[in-house]
């Protein structure tokens, strides 16, 4: 890895780093190894936290045909309140035909995928909130679930992803070179998508109370992560990130040496730990030029955690790669085998829809956004970074830490929702 370069802006607030590690079968774990993560200066202590905020969504082009990102995110909250309500009124009924919700705001409708004929009623609340369409689906979401564990256990290693389609027509499952006779194993159709490796994915000086996209170093190996969001647990305030960072009871300090704190609760299934430190309810991110360089530098305000929904736009903001977004949701549900670490649930996968960086190498841990559509300084806590696909969808880096590092535009995060429960979390802090 390559020095962070020498003139890369630093806020009032704080910068903080990135760190990665490999990552699962055909995975790449978004950390930073023990060298690289050495090789960065430690950067001057800031004279104290300021909170200065800025919209990072203003520089990146607005996708299908939206006068202005505020636009589409508003359209995309509405889609997730509707998709959220819809989603939880079906997991009550275990007869229930629900297979899945695509929330794209680009098709400016929110797409219903049901096994028969759904509940009238609920399709009728669902459209005072936004459009909606509810079209055939051949399996229910439960269906899927039960078949994709069938299939785990059948081809093990050989899988790198599996998880329900949106629209019910089958599973998603990825490989390194393929899987003959996937669909019999698993009893029901099977979308198979080759060359997919999963390996685990670290700003630079931070101080308590500890927010989102900052580095961290784990003391016993040298190596580096991002935070995550804050959330609490029992009643404390705790630091989120990813559990392929750092073992229990390992302690975690900033670049410049300060401690933050131990792992305190771990959990390899769902990739996520807890650091026993303070942690503030701000999200460090930045502003980038088209080449995906650092302009400036703020932190942003957590209003919320929201579930991501297969056709949303979300943002990482990891402390090698910076702030990244016109990411968009591809697939949620996926247990994804991550090289040398675990099999992780509760996966997102998503891809930059430039084919630039979506994060890389130094990422790991760091947060995933939505953006708040009625005020875009404010963003939802919708996941944690996990790993990159570096088979074949590796691309140039970006941000802190252009050059020296794998970076793709393919990504799998940990969804908020199945972290938090994973570490015995009970919600995020809010700023």
């Amino acid at each position: 890895m390559t020095r962070p370069h020498p003139t890369a802006p630093r806020s009032a607030g704080v910068l903080r780093r990135v760190a990665t590690t490999a990552f699962g079968v055909t995975m790449l774990v978004a950390g930073v190894a023990a060298a690289p993560a050495s090789a960065a200066p430690a950067p001057t202590a800031p004279p104290g936290k300021a909170a200065t905020t800025g919209s990072f969504v203003d520089s990146t082009p607005v996708p299908g045909g939206f006068a202005s990102w505020k636009e589409l995110l508003t359209l995309q909250q509405r889609m997730n309140t509707a998709a959220a309500r819809i989603t939880s009124l079906a997991e009550r009924n275990p007869k229930s035909g629900f297979a899945g919700v695509v929330a794209d705001p680009t098709a400016r409708q929110l797409q219903v995928y049901w096994k028969g004929e759904p509940p009238a009623d609920m399709v009728a609340v669902s459209r005072t909130t936004v459009p909606t369409r509810v079209l055939p689906a051949a399996y229910t979401r439960r269906e899927l679930v039960a078949a994709a564990a069938k299939l785990r256990r059948s081809a093990g290693d050989k899988l790198t992803t599996v998880g329900p389609r949106a629209d019910g027509a089958g599973l998603l499952v990825g490989t390194q070179n393929g899987l003959p006779g996937a669909a019999s194993l698993a009893g029901v159709p099977v979308t198979v998508q080759t060359g997919v490796a999963a390996a685990p994915a670290t700003r630079w000086d931070d101080t308590a109370p500890w927010w989102g996209g900052a580095a961290w170093r784990n003391t016993a190996t040298g190596g580096g992560c991002s935070t995550g969001f804050g959330v609490f647990r029992a009643g404390a305030a705790r630091v989120l990130s990813a559990a392929h960072c750092a073992n229990i009871n390992v302690v975690a300090a900033d670049p410049t040496g300060q401690t933050i704190g131990a792992v305190g609760v771990r959990n390899t299934g769902t990739d996520t730990l807890l650091l026993t430190a303070s942690a503030g309810g701000r999200v460090f991110n930045n502003s980038t030029d088209a080449a995906g360089n650092v302009v400036s530098e703020f932190n942003n305000q957590v209003i919320g955690a929201l579930a991501s929904q297969v056709g949303n736009f979300v943002c990482t903001s990891g402390a090698y790669s910076g702030t990244r977004c016109s990411i968009q949701v591809k697939a949620r549900d996926l247990c994804i085998n991550v090289r040398d670490f675990a099999t992780v649930c509760g996966q997102v996968q998503a891809e930059s829809t430039t084919r630039t960086n979506a994060v890389g190498q130094g990422d790991s841990g760091g947060p995933v956004e939505i953006v708040n559509g009625a005020n875009t300084l404010q963003v939802w806590a919708t996941g944690t970074n996990t790993a990159i696909d570096d088979t074949n969808t590796l691309t140039a880096c970006t941000g802190y830490v252009p050059t020296g590092r794998k970076c793709a535009w393919r990504m799998y995060y940990e969804d908020i929702i199945s972290g938090m429960a994973g570490v015995g979390a009970s919600g995020v802090i809010l700023g």
